[in-house]
């Protein structure tokens, strides 16, 4: 390949890859002075002159004028050992003033004298060293663009198609780059299929060593945040907002919202007509459970929670599907308060395992503490 022809290659794939020229001539010059001293076994300073309308390239050694020639000094460290000072300036590329202006009579202390030292075979090594600046350069380039493009992804959803599996991760397929889905971070009960659709939460976007790493998750409390933004227009114009959300993934779901529209049911809203906007959500979240014949395996459930600025109408409201709460707030700075429920309510508000009193404590940010009416009046008439 001539000079021309190696310019305007190298020009078309700078615009094709969107990378800046002047990164890749700056780095194919740097690139090329190294290749000159490891081949040439140059000791001298180079240059490298890259001309880039006509493709020619040019080696110049040049020389630093100096008063004296500075071949390093030695003193004695706290120790008592010899320590070399290094010259300032490599010894064979210094030289004396005197000497310089044998060369050019107008030469000054600090000037360079420079000779073209070309080797008739630098082309072939151009060539060679321009390949790999350009190839990784672009790889930069699309690193770094594929960066910018998902940095502004995380924490949103999107869709990809399960790509490839080991035995930690799902590697899903994003378009111009591959996603993790880490198996601990499925949500439990589901299975997932090779080749499948499937809507990913971005937890963490940032540079590897390999390519860019984008690390996602369905049992983040935030995947279910998006799936409502996604179905709930009111959401994304703001007649509704989403306060919060408290998730045990697989099993249930509390999504605090209000209405900032009297007008407007902010729990009917999120429900939808003849419950269409809560199903597509439901459909997301159980869709790929795994059929099982336990009565208690349906999957996950979420409770649509009216939020309120009072403690505690919101926490009898988070301990939904418990009805006529009684709250008393024990303690506002230390955020704790006890629910007051009847006996019937008792494994409504305590939920299987305790998920429920678990997740409205986390919702509401309070520690929660439940009795039931019996409870209070037996202590009562203790005291």
């Amino acid at each position: 390949m001539d000079s021309k022809a190696f310019i305007k290659a190298l020009d078309t794939i700078v615009k094709e890859k969107k990378i800046s020229p002047d990164v890749v001539y700056e780095a194919m010059t740097l690139a090329l002075q190294t290749a000159y001293k490891k081949n040439f076994d140059s000791k001298t300073n180079v240059r490298v002159d890259i001309n880039r309308e006509t493709g020619e390239i040019k080696v110049f050694s040049y020389l630093v004028v100096v008063p004296e020639i500075d071949e390093g000094t030695e003193t004695v460290d706290e120790e008592g050992n010899v320590v070399e000072i290094p010259p300032k300036i490599n010894i064979d590329a210094q030289i004396l003033l005197e000497e310089a202006r044998e060369i050019d009579p107008n030469a000054k202390v600090g000037d360079t004298i420079e000779k073209e030292v070309t080797p008739k075979d630098f082309g072939r090594v151009a060539a060679g060293t321009a390949k790999q600046v350009v190839t990784q350069k672009i790889r930069e380039a699309e690193k770094n663009s594929i960066i910018e493009e998902f940095q502004d992804k995380e924490f949103e959803l999107m869709l990809g198609l399960v790509a490839m599996e080991d035995a930690k991760n799902y590697y899903i397929d994003l378009g111009r780059t591959r996603a993790i889905l880490p198996k601990s971070e499925i949500i439990p009960g589901e299975s997932i299929k090779m080749g499948s659709s499937i809507k990913v939460y971005i937890t963490k976007v940032e540079s590897g060593s390999k390519g860019p790493v984008i690390m996602t998750s369905r049992k983040h409390y935030g995947f279910v945040k998006r799936l409502f933004e996604s179905e709930i227009p009111e959401l994304q114009d703001g007649e509704i907002i989403l306060y919060g959300v408290a998730r045990d993934a697989g099993n249930r779901s509390k999504v605090a919202v209000y209405s900032t529209n009297e007008r407007i049911d902010a729990i009917g809203s999120c429900i939808g007509e003849k419950g269409s906007r809560i199903a597509s959500i439901l459909k997301e979240l159980n869709g790929n459970m795994v059929k099982t014949n336990d009565k208690d395996n349906v999957g996950e459930r979420i409770d649509l929670i009216l939020y309120d600025e009072d403690p505690k109408t919101f926490i009898a409201n988070a301990l939904s599907p418990a009805k006529n709460v009684i709250v008393n707030i024990k303690d506002e700075v230390k955020k704790e308060a006890l629910a007051i429920v009847t006996d019937d309510n008792l494994s409504l508000a305590i939920g299987k395992k305790g998920s429920n009193i678990r997740l409205a404590s986390k919702l509401t940010k309070y520690k929660l503490e439940i009795k039931t009416l019996s409870q209070i009046n037996r202590e009562g008439n203790q005291d």
